[in-house]
């Protein structure tokens, strides 16, 4: 059988909502590490990893660096019957025909996430599926999930949410400033998804399928994502297809809701020809939006606001492929990681692993550049995120161990120790397991994002 903890009741999920608008309210300009220092319940930490290949959320305990059961996002064996097993005759489907399976109604390419202002929610997207989910972090299950009608042994005792369709593609999401919405960027289509937060735990519960759905906004084709400044009054987003930035003009009624406004749009071909730029994140103090220019090489940074250009543009070199960019400040350092979306020889003990680039963002703007970077400890590093100390750095990777290195086969998580932020320290490399279905083993694999969560602490998109 599945492990599971207790869903959340409507009394903890109506709980959870008040405490997201409180987190909302605290002052904007409150450091965000001193903030989580403070506030939430640390025993709860967790990171939560998005696995493309398995539909899965790996969840790891910091305190210990250990592997807790996967939030499970596939619909495989809640029915004893052939067509709902994700092993049948002893046979494990490959994953394109996993999700071809007759019947199959689950997340199919679990890719992006982020939390909710408080740290309470996260949601995550199924980019070949086109939905959200809504996971909540102390409980650690889907919100929506019911209890299986199906009461044999051989099943699992929950059956998934369908979430919220949101439309084609959708690739990063983020949370407004006031806690009330979800921006979901459809990569497929060409424009956000406006969700109302309330509405779309009512939905993932069954409520009317669409009712989410507040608005959707007109954007440049291929919107990958986009990010609030501190304020929450204006949004930047990217492209994948199209070397342009757009930057909106972000207003709010009485109870909290969004309306945009395009006042803005910045050509960014004489930097990223390709156009194809996948992430940004705004920096702890809220002064900088640094952007991903993947198939160019570089990461960049601008005002929140969008105006006067780039503040810096930092070569990473020849086929970098940067992907996502964190940030750590603490007592030895003010530093942005970029990860490197290839994998390279030489690494520790002759094993081939990724690399994460270090540039020194205590450096005057424009004399920005990579000071160092360090291996990281898997095969295609992709998604980063720091503890609220700036202590340790989580790195997720897309691709398995090689054969006859350790954990062959297998996915792995590196945690580093950076505190100091020149210089990281590796403490761990976490194989993911699988998720025990009562059929057989699902893999967790290919991990795209993650986030590192302290229920009720502010997070980044507070």
């Amino acid at each position: 059988m599945v492990e599971h903890t207790p869903k959340a009741s409507r009394r903890e999920i109506l709980k959870a909502g008040a405490a997201v608008l409180a987190a909302a309210s605290l002052p904007a300009g409150r450091p965000l590490a001193q903030a989580a220092a403070e506030d939430g319940d640390a025993e709860q930490d967790r990171v939560f990893i998005c696995n493309e290949d398995s539909n899965t959320l790996s969840v790891i305990n910091p305190h210990d660096n250990t592997v807790e059961p996967s939030v499970n996002l596939t619909s495989f064996d809640e029915d004893h019957r052939p067509p709902f097993r994700l092993v049948t005759g002893g046979i494990v489907a490959t994953h394109a025909a996993m999700i071809q399976k007759p019947l199959y109604r689950g997340a199919i390419s679990i890719h992006g996430a982020v939390p909710s202002p408080d740290s309470r929610l996260i949601v995550s997207t199924g980019r070949g599926s086109s939905n959200i989910y809504l996971t909540d972090t102390a409980t650690r299950t889907p919100i929506g999930n019911v209890p299986n009608p199906n009461t044999r042994d051989d099943v699992v005792r929950d059956r998934l949410t369908d979430g919220v369709f949101v439309g084609r593609e959708p690739h990063e999401p983020t949370f407004t400033r006031t806690a009330k919405e979800i921006w979901v960027t459809l990569r497929g289509s060409d424009h956000i998804a406006v969700v109302d937060v309330e509405k779309a735990v009512l939905e993932s519960q069954g409520g009317a399928p669409g009712s989410a759905i507040l608005s959707r906004i007109p954007t440049l084709p291929g919107p990958a994502h986009t990010w609030f400044s501190k304020d929450g009054t204006t949004a930047i987003l990217l492209s994948q297809k199209v070397p342009m930035i757009q930057v909106f003009r972000v207003g709010y009624d009485a109870g909290g809701h969004s309306s945009a406004e395009l006042v803005r749009k910045i050509d960014i071909s004489a930097t990223d020809p390709f156009g194809f730029s996948p992430f940004l994140k705004l920096s702890p103090a809220g002064d900088e939006m640094w952007l991903s220019h993947k198939l160019a090489d570089r990461v960049a940074a601008i005002a929140p606001t969008g105006e006067a250009g780039y503040i810096d543009v930092v070569d990473m070199g020849k086929m970098a492929r940067p992907n996502h960019v964190e940030f750590v400040e603490n007592a030895n350092g003010k530093v942005l990681y970029a990860s490197q979306g290839r994998v390279d020889d030489g690494g520790p003990d002759g094993i081939a692993g990724s690399r994460i680039s270090i540039i020194d963002r205590a450096a005057a703007p424009g004399r920005r550049k990579v000071v160092a970077s360090f291996f990281s400890g898997g095969r295609e590093a992709h998604g980063l995120w720091t503890d609220p100390a700036n202590a340790r750095l989580y790195v997720a990777h897309e691709q398995d161990e090689l054969p006859g290195t350790p954990h062959g086969g297998q996915t792995v998580c590196a945690v580093f120790d950076v505190r100091d932020p020149f210089a990281p320290k590796l403490l761990a490399r976490i194989p993911l397991g699988e998720l025990a279905l009562p059929s057989g083993g699902l893999r967790n694999k290919k991990s795209i994002n993650l986030v590192y969560v302290r229920p009720g602490a502010r997070s980044v998109t507070a």
